[in-house]
């Protein structure tokens, strides 16, 4: 207890921690200034009357850090940047070059790399405005719009994205932990109040009993998702001897730690802005005068309004893309060559192409721990609200999953930092 005081006093004396923590307040700051700001035309009781019992909109307005709630210039969020992310992660997994690129080619590779994903932000931006300007018009929430009008308010929402997104550039490189991940969070947390004030309205004595249980989940959940985070796989590794004239180097034992969720809370975040394409297809076609793309429409939609059938998909979601980003992130084949270049090894374990072999069966098994878990706890709210009743909590398994695991990162970095200080 006294280290974390006295860690938590160096935040606030060190000038440069201080600094970054100050950075990232005023981005913070700015981004929640931003997301009061309205575009003009929009009915904002209809909106209202949208988000209500829409799963949908409810699991993108905490992606995209609570904007689109009102319609706001920052409606969009990140998502765009993370859907460009997620396209640029695939191109790079089926182009060698771009795989070289992302990899291999250093820090110049990996600026070279976020630039080509930030270009193919733009015109995600651009078509995800569109698509959300259509979906709220056939919800109610927008009148008819004019094409002037219509294309400022993409170019605006289009701006307001590109903002974001280099807003939480600037926390990444001058603040203290993911800015993406932070300005998410930001969203999530500044939801809290009207949830509780919504709950506290709608509460009634004979909902008691469930409200404890689903505080319990809840309590459960972050509990489970901490230790999860957490945990790691040691691999135990040996360094060669040496014998330098009438010394010897080397012989020691340490520990390759792998954790369990290697991706973190991206596949979280994946899932969510890939669940984001069906919706952009029903309003895009559910009018159309072909017969063919309206049948698809109504499936989508028929097949979306199922709790069970949408929670099915978001399990499956979440544990494709655990797998697709560790395999992204983390090379066993780069792990053991440099084992071998540095003279160790894993006891029983012959190095090279067996060394490679062993340490990505280890990571396949314990993604599936990891993947299984994540997936289990991003459906459970929505199966628990579908079975109670109860749809006052904005917080659900995505937004909990992302918030605990963003505050133990950046938990992570601070500590990092002061620990740099102090040495």
């Amino acid at each position: 207890m006294n280290t974390f005081f006295k860690k938590l006093k160096m935040m606030f004396v060190d000038p440069a921690i201080r600094n970054r923590v100050l950075f990232v307040i005023a981005m913070l700051a700015v981004f929640r200034f931003l997301a009061t700001i309205p575009v003009p035309g929009v009915d904002t009781t209809s909106l209202t009357q949208a988000f209500t019992n829409n799963q949908f909109l409810s699991l993108f307005n905490a992606v995209s850090g609570g904007g689109l709630s009102t319609f706001s210039i920052v409606m969009l969020g990140v998502s765009p940047f993370i859907t460009a992310s997620i396209i640029m992660q695939l191109i790079g997994m089926m182009i060698p070059s771009m795989k070289e690129l992302m990899q291999e080619s250093g820090e110049a590779g990996r600026r070279q790399f976020n630039q080509y994903t930030r270009l193919l932000a733009v015109p995600i931006a651009v078509l995800q405005g569109f698509a959300f300007i259509k979906y709220l018009q056939s919800q109610g929430a927008i009148g008819a719009l004019s094409l002037p009008t219509l294309l400022f308010n993409i170019v605006i929402i289009t701006a307001g994205s590109i903002l974001l997104m280099w807003i939480g550039e600037l926390i990444t490189e001058f603040g203290v932990g993911n800015g993406t991940s932070m300005i998410i969070l930001a969203g999530i947390l500044a939801q809290l109040p009207s949830t509780i004030s919504q709950f506290l309205f709608t509460f009634t004595i004979d909902e008691l009993p469930i409200v404890l249980l689903y505080l319990a989940i809840g309590l459960l959940v972050i509990a489970g998702t901490v230790y999860i985070y957490e945990a790691e796989r040691p691999i135990k590794i040996t360094y060669a001897r040496q014998v330098r004239g009438i010394r010897t180097f080397g012989g020691d034992d340490t520990y390759l730690p792998l954790r369990l969720t290697q991706a973190g809370v991206i596949p979280i975040i994946f899932a969510s802005s890939f669940l984001l394409f069906p919706q952009f297809f029903i309003s895009l076609f559910q009018n159309s005068s072909h017969a063919f793309l309206v049948s698809i429409s109504t499936f989508l939609a028929t097949f979306l309004a199922s709790t069970w059938w949408y929670s099915a998909v978001y399990f499956l979601l979440v544990v494709f893309f655990t797998y697709f980003y560790t395999a992204v992130t983390f090379d066993p084949l780069q792990i053991s060559e440099n084992l071998q270049k540095n003279g160790a090894f894993i006891n029983g374990i012959r190095p090279g192409e067996q060394t490679n072999n062993h340490i990505g069966a280890v990571v396949t098994r314990i993604t599936l721990v990891g993947s299984l878990f994540l997936g289990v706890i991003a459906v459970l709210p929505l199966i628990v609200r579908s079975t109670t009743g109860i749809t006052a909590f904005a917080i659900g398994g995505t937004s909990l999953l992302i918030a605990v695991s963003v505050i133990i990162d950046l938990v992570r970095k601070v500590d990092a930092q002061v620990e740099m200080t102090e040495i």
